[in-house]
């Protein structure tokens, strides 16, 4: 699939993105075959499996030691079944962290250091929702649907799980930073992915995030000593 920078800004379309084969699967021989759009909404999102998180990388992780986005995706969806309060609706908790970053599939994962507007991004992420919603409904038209729905309940907080769910998405990516540390130390300069914890509002969130930088100020004071020995 392309770069993200492989057009110019308001030119990138969805379809762009997409390799011949899954091209092929969209333009069926006959309208009754719905099985080849699922075929391809299946293809499509199955490179969130390959795709890289690209802040990691920027920060020079190694790449085989870089999640992947559906790595990331996956973490989530467990936390979202576990962390928030019984009065919060769990299963939808889980299906908003499963599509939350699933327009990545096509549009890749747009860090602010790729040269792309916010504006252009969220463009590019709301097309290609919207494109996705073209490509499973005639296998599934409430699926499809649901799809949109969800993605949008994330990206306006339309609801407590969606608040959730933004809290759980920050809460993932500084645990993962964390283990980085564990496993590197502090050779890769992760402390701005930290910073996120000023922007979660839940108490269960938090207080897990919390609890994360509890140690990690630990991890990081034995590690300074080591290296002043």
């Amino acid at each position: 699939m392309n770069s993200i920078k492989d057009l110019t800004e308001n030119h990138w379309k969805p379809v762009d993105a997409l390799p011949e084969h899954i091209k092929d699967l969209l333009v069926p021989k006959s309208p009754s075959q719905p099985v080849n759009y699922m075929l391809a909404f299946l293809q499509i999102v199955s490179s969130l499996k390959f795709q890289k998180r690209t802040g990691w990388l920027d920060h020079s992780v190694p790449p085989l030691d870089t999640e992947s986005i559906s790595d990331h995706m996956y973490r989530m969806s467990i936390i979202s079944m576990i962390a928030p309060p019984a009065n919060v609706n769990k299963d939808k908790c889980v299906k908003i962290a499963l599509v939350h970053d699933i327009a990545e599939s096509l549009v890749g994962d747009i860090t602010p250091y790729a040269g792309i507007s916010k504006a252009e991004k969220h463009r590019r992420e709301e097309e290609t929702i919207h494109f996705l919603h073209e490509v499973i409904k005639p296998y599934n038209p409430a699926f499809a649907d649901e799809l949109v729905e969800l993605w949008f309940d994330y990206e306006e907080i339309r609801n407590t799980e969606a608040r959730y769910v933004k809290d759980i998405d920050k809460f993932e990516m500084i645990s993962t930073a964390y283990e980085y540390e564990l496993k590197f130390g502090l050779k890769h300069d992760l402390d701005q992915f930290y910073t996120a914890r000023s922007a979660i509002k839940t108490k269960e969130v938090g207080d897990l995030c919390d609890a994360v930088l509890e140690r990690r100020a630990k991890l990081v004071a034995e590690l300074k000593t080591k290296e002043q020995q």
